[in-house]
């Protein structure tokens, strides 16, 4: 297999009998309301899905960098029997993204960005600002559907260093309920979401690192 066939995911789906029959009216179908779902819940600024709910863990995916070869659609799959594909929490490859790994050690503040978006795009700009005061803390962002050249270019204009990956098929912002640009999910150490902000809330930087406070309180010298 190539580098360009790479998947994160395993292989395509077994077919039912009797599918091909009927798989270009489902596709062109699909297509549609992909288009529909994408165009009225990434360009709105108005209330939607509220993410991952507070107390859970982030749910897991393991996602291509933006910035490097590595192609295919994000593995979001989770353990489960023998034989099935490769748990995301599980991909040590590091050209992608595991929010697993980043969770583990650190706090995270995990951004969804929609390209042509400017929110959202201001919104990683106050992200990396925060994240040069704030090492403690993993930061990263995921940028959902769109040319993966045009994203690639952003990151590098904008100068964001922390890890910012391609989601191709726009499985993890279906995973994470993303509808609004900017989405912002805050988790604590280990993985429980603590905070998510929606719309242009944390584009203020002194709301951004309340809410980053909130899961990753600094420790004073000399406390407890």
């Amino acid at each position: 297999m190539s580098r360009d066939e790479e998947r994160l995911v395993g292989g395509d789906p077994v077919r039912p009998p009797g599918a091909a029959r009927y798989g270009w009216i489902a596709l062109v179908a699909g297509l549609a309301i992909v288009a529909y779902i994408t165009l009225n819940t990434l360009s709105t600024n108005g209330p939607g899905s509220a993410g991952p709910r507070l107390g859970s863990p982030l749910p897991p995916f393991a996602a291509p960098l933006a910035t490097s070869d590595l192609v295919g659609d994000a593995n979001v799959a989770v353990r489960g029997a023998p034989g099935g594909p490769e748990a995301a929490c599980d991909v040590g490859d590091r050209r992608a993204l595991n929010v697993c790994t980043l969770a583990r050690r650190r706090p995270v503040v995990l951004a969804f960005l929609a390209t042509p978006d400017d929110d959202c795009r201001k919104q990683l700009d106050t992200m990396q600002r925060l994240a040069v005061r704030r090492p403690d803390v993993a930061f990263a962002a995921v940028g959902i559907r769109g040319d993966r050249g045009e994203l690639r270019k952003l990151v590098r204009r904008r100068g964001w260093t922390f890890p910012v990956a391609w989601d191709r098929d726009g499985a993890v912002a279906n995973l994470y309920g993303i509808a609004v640009c900017p989405t912002v999910v805050f988790a604590r150490r280990g993985g429980r979401v603590g905070a998510v902000t929606i719309g242009t809330a944390t584009l203020d930087p002194a709301r951004l690192a309340r809410e980053v406070a909130r899961v990753a309180p600094r420790v004073r010298a000399g406390g407890p």
